[in-house]
């Protein structure tokens, strides 16, 4: 008898369930949210198992591999799709989604999730460190001006630590007791600038040894960092049919809401994958404003600047990089400027 299971996990148990051909529960249960725990008793209770399903998570990559390791026949599926489903229940509780998991993976009404390998959860781990690097630097930074504001100094444009520590030396001169007071803030920022230079030298160093990073690279305002978010978010270019899907995936196409005769496209969707996004506007943005050699894509952004704005014409140029740079992905070609 074929039979089909369904885990609800949370951080430290994970409630299972499971259903027969015909949807009717045959067992339920509680165990550790641990990979070799969930294999045990899967292959203890379930010996005609067809498919495991679980929905995305923070445990969710770890349990999947472990699974996989351990020869379980398991399925990742989107989240916000399992909610859709699961919020028409009656009831809510870790037992009832769990159910309603299993019942998803007896009827195969679910949208597969892509599960990427653990060398690329490194990249994209190591990318998201950075991220936290920047927004801590930008944070303590202000937190510095605006104190030092409090005395009536100003840091001005002081944007580099060179110049930063000029004008806290003729701060000190002027008041020499707020040495000892600053110490610790300007300290703690020096060592986070110090530890976010040693990472983008260990993500220039990764993207450059990179065979495909360097051939997106090839393009006007692609980087090391956009080159490897793009690779670690993509993983696989053959997932996509269309090279302009993968606009669509990173939530750069705009939101329709069609219904007889109204038809209004509004904002972009900002569903996919916000690393992503983020990486090709900043792209966009500097093949548009920075990128000194003219080429065919940035006048195309120039000109939709001068007639829609800057921001939709970042928004535009970013979803054709996306679709370029998997169409030289999938061609194994680099970027031709003629």
């Amino acid at each position: 008898m074929s039979i089909y299971a369904g885990l609800d996990v949370s951080d430290k148990t994970t409630h299972i369930c499971v259903v027969d051909v015909d949807g009717k529960v045959l067992r339920r249960d509680v165990v550790a949210s641990d990979p070799d725990v969930l294999a045990k008793w899967l292959n203890k209770h379930c010996t005609d198992l067809v498919r495991v399903v679980l929905e995305t998570g923070t445990l969710s990559t770890f349990l999947y591999h472990g699974l996989v390791e351990r020869g379980v026949a398991i399925e990742c599926i989107c989240a916000r799709h399992a909610k859709g489903v699961l919020s028409a229940r009656v009831n809510k509780s870790d037992v009832h989604d769990a159910e309603g998991l299993a019942q998803l993976a007896r009827t195969g009404w679910y949208k597969r999730v892509h599960m990427k390998a653990s060398a690329t959860h490194i990249d994209r781990a190591a990318l998201r460190i950075r991220a936290q690097l920047i927004t801590a630097r930008t944070s303590m930074a202000n937190q510095l001006r605006g104190l030092l504001k409090l005395f009536g100094l100003r840091m001005g444009t002081a944007r580099t630590p060179g110049r930063r520590a000029e004008r806290l030396a003729a701060f000190y001169a002027q008041r020499p007791d707020l040495r000892a007071l600053f110490a610790p803030l300007i300290a703690s920022l020096e060592a986070i600038e110090e530890q976010l230079r040693a990472y983008n030298r260990l993500l220039n160093d990764r993207a450059k040894a990179d065979q495909v990073c360097a051939r997106l690279m090839s393009v006007p305002g692609v980087g090391p960092i956009t080159a490897l978010t793009y690779t670690s978010t993509i993983e696989d270019p053959r997932r996509f049919a269309r090279s302009d899907d993968v606009g669509a995936y990173a939530g750069l196409v705009p939101r329709r809401s069609q219904s007889g005769e109204r038809d209004v496209s509004g904002h972009i969707s900002k569903a996919g994958d916000p690393m992503l996004r983020k990486a090709l506007y900043e792209a966009a943005n500097v093949a548009l404003t920075q990128v000194k050699r003219p080429f065919a894509l940035q006048a195309w952004g120039r000109k939709m600047a001068e007639a829609k704005g800057a921001r939709r014409a970042r928004t535009a140029v970013a979803r054709k990089l996306a679709a370029l740079l998997h169409s030289l992905w999938l061609n194994e070609t680099e970027f031709r400027w003629a």
